[in-house]
This record gives C-alpha cells, sequence and structure tokens, in this order.
C-alpha cells in the first residue's frame, strides 16, 4: 500500500461546497486536496433533469469570489449552466480536485475508530444542534487518516465533509410496493418527459421537486395519451409569486442574525418556489394535485377511500439524505440524531460538515448561501 500523502486539509466532496472550502483555502495558501468520487465537474448537477431551473436569477446564484454568468435570455439558469459555471470556478482558482476518489472512511488514529461515540452502521440521516457542552472537546488531536476504496490514503490535519446528499436518494416504504409491475424511480434518475410518453404517471411529493417534475411532464402526457397524478401529503403550498431565491436566501441570513421576522419566516408562507414553468403549469390547469395513495397495487395505486388507479410509472420527489457513511464512528449522536454546532462538530476538533442543508448552516445547500459556512469552515480548520 502506497505511503498516505500528507496535507494541512482534506476536503472530501467536489461539488459546489467543497469548492467553495476550495476557494478560501486557495487565499488562505493552504496545503489541500479536494477528493472527489465523479469522475466530471459539478457535484450533483450533472445527474439532475435537463429542464431545472434555480430558484434566483444567476446574479443570486453564485459562490464566493466569481460571479455567475447570466443566461442569455435573463431566464433563472437550468442544470447546464451551473454546471458549466462550476467547471469554469474550479479552472479559474485552479482547485486541487482529484477525480475518481470514493473515500470509504475517515479515521482518527489517536482516538479509536469509533472516536468514543455511540454509532450505527447506517448513515444516519437525523440531526441535531448543538446547545450545550454534551461533549468534551479535550480529545487526542492527532488528525485524522482518509481511506479511499482503491486502497489509496490521505493525511490531514482537517478535514471539511462536503459530500452532499445526492447519492442518498429516499424512497419512503409503502404497502404492496415490490408486487407493483410498474416503473419507480426517484428524482435523482428523472431526465425528462420523453421516457414517459403516453404513460400514466404519478408524481409523489408536494416540494420544489415534486412540482417541477410534475410540471415538466403536465403537458408532455396530455399531449401524448398519458395521464398525470400529482400526489401530495396536503395542498400544495405556493410561496408568493413574487418570492425566489433571493427572498429564501435574505430570511434566512435574517435567522443567522437573530433578526428579522418572528415564527417561521419563509415556511410559514409555502414550500414551492413558483419559478416560470410551475407558474405556468399551474396557471394553465395543469398542476392538480390528489391526495397521498395508501398502498400499491400490481398494476397501480390504491388510495384508503376504496379508488384504485392503474399506473405506468411512479416518481418518488421525496428528497435525499446526507452521505455521510464515510464518517460511520465520528459523528456524536443525541437520542439517533448527528449533533452539529454550525460547521463543527462537537467532540471531534478538526471535523467539519459542510453543505448539507439548514442544520449544519443556514442556506448552507445553496450555491449563495454556502459561502460563508464554507469560509467559517477553513477559518477554523486552520486556526
Amino acid at each position: 500500500m502506497p505511503d498516505a500523502a500528507v496535507r494541512d486539509v482534506v476536503v472530501i466532496g467536489g461539488g459546489q461546497a467543497g469548492l467553495a472550502a476550495g476557494f478560501y483555502l486557495r487565499r488562505a495558501g493552504a496545503d489541500f486536496e479536494i477528493l472527489d468520487a465523479s469522475n466530471e465537474p459539478g457535484g450533483a448537477w450533472p445527474h439532475t433533469w435537463p429542464s431545472l431551473r434555480l430558484f434566483s436569477p444567476a446574479d443570486f446564484s453564485s459562490l464566493p469570489g466569481r460571479r455567475m454568468p447570466r443566461t442569455d435570455d435573463g431566464a433563472n439558469p437550468d442544470a447546464a449552466h451551473v454546471v458549466d459555471y462550476l467547471r469554469g470556478y474550479e479552472e479559474y482558482y485552479d482547485l486541487p480536485v482529484r477525480r475518481g476518489v470514493t473515500v470509504v472512511a475517515v479515521e482518527r488514529p489517536g482516538a479509536g475508530r469509533e472516536g468514543g461515540y455511540a454509532t450505527s452502521n447506517s448513515d444516519d440521516h437525523d440531526h441535531d444542534h448543538d446547545h450545550d457542552d454534551d461533549h468534551d472537546d479535550d480529545h487526542d488531536d492527532e488528525g485524522f487518516l482518509i481511506r479511499a476504496a482503491d486502497g489509496r490514503s490521505w493525511r490531514a490535519r482537517a478535514v471539511i465533509s462536503a459530500t452532499g446528499t445526492y447519492r442518498r436518494p429516499f424512497v419512503p416504504t409503502y404497502p404492496g410496493a415490490a408486487d407493483f409491475r410498474g416503473r419507480q424511480l426517484h428524482s435523482a434518475a428523472y431526465r425528462g418527459p420523453s421516457d414517459f410518453e403516453g404513460r400514466r404517471v404519478v408524481v409523489v411529493g408536494g416540494a420544489n421537486s415534486g412540482a417541477q417534475i410534475a410540471a415538466d411532464l403536465a403537458r408532455p402526457l396530455a399531449d401524448s395519451g398519458g395521464s398525470l397524478t400529482w400526489c401530495t401529503t396536503g395542498p400544495p403550498r405556493y410561496l408568493p409569486d413574487d418570492v425566489d431565491g433571493r427572498e429564501l436566501f435574505r430570511v434566512a441570513n435574517a435567522a443567522i442574525r437573530g433578526v428579522g421576522e418572528s415564527g417561521g419566516g419563509i415556511a410559514e408562507l409555502g414550500d414551492i418556489v413558483v419559478v416560470p414553468p410551475v407558474r405556468a403549469a399551474r396557471d394553465a390547469g395543469l398542476l392538480e394535485a390528489t391526495p397521498m395513495f395508501e398502498r400499491f397495487t400490481a398494476a397501480g395505486v390504491g388510495w384508503s377511500d376504496g379508488r384504485r388507479e392503474p399506473v405506468d410509472a411512479v416518481i418518488w420527489c421525496t428528497g435525499f439524505r446526507p452521505a455521510l457513511g464515510h464518517l460511520r464512528g465520528l459523528l456524536p449522536r443525541r437520542d439517533g440524531r448527528v449533533v452539529t454546532r454550525g460547521v463543527e462538530v462537537p467532540g471531534v476538533p478538526g471535523l467539519f460538515l459542510l453543505g448539507y442543508g439548514d442544520w449544519c448552516g443556514a442556506a448552507s445547500a445553496t450555491l449563495i448561501g454556502v459561502g460563508q459556512w464554507a469560509k467559517a469552515a477553513v477559518a477554523a480548520s486552520l486556526a
């Protein structure tokens, strides 16, 4: 086995969060490397459906240091535009991204594999915020050993984990699913309406991906003799039409500063950002939500009132879970939930979680929001 490469900081994940960390590490003159499992730039973005649109214009969708170019038509950027931007960002700052590296374990040689915490055999997606000193930070600080699936390894004083969620799509369990003869796929595998022409399709999910995919399918299915059933657990909660990612980011920042609206902020207004394709389908009467079905049948789905519908495909727009398997045994938990203090992991000095969602930094899973948390993680990692 070759000797481990030695770095000040290793960033795991080369998507938007990892690149934002790379920007601040490069600016600080650190000796670092970004390890990315993918063979291409762009993080999760190359794997989304082509018509996916950001919630905001390019001017409000940028990583630190380099503005995202505007689209030719002024519309909110699509996935391809984001991929081009991330590729250019990586090249512009000459970030040391090593591709095709799947990290399978991060260990603390001085603390033992389990790190002194109760562990689980799953990538537990739950989380909690640390508001007290439940965990003792006086641990052996000998750094980390990072192991890749191909046998390569790295040693680093600090690790910034930015692996995102794309590789862990979540699909709930429903009775009869194993007997269903149609196709089931997660939104992560959706590539556009052409695969479903003339089909009877159920889209499950009342948040943004569910609304956008339902809107993407509505007209093509209607025109090809197919049908769309959009299943949600409650009536769709659209945000006001003039609210986009700019307002979401403003409210998230106000929450961080402890100022602004009381209560639930944007969450009180709705769940779905009304991007232009969603608005067009909704206003045309093509987005009519149906209560969630109760079970699968061999040929379709059934509801609690006895109604049954034949179905060819079910698309699950039910979210993702953080990809944290490489940190198994390191993450402290309270009542089964991963404990965080912003980007820091209490009791594990030198380990940082970046970009997984609001639980490790408000708006940290967004292009415009991850920068402030990347800056914090890098500053702490080099302190």
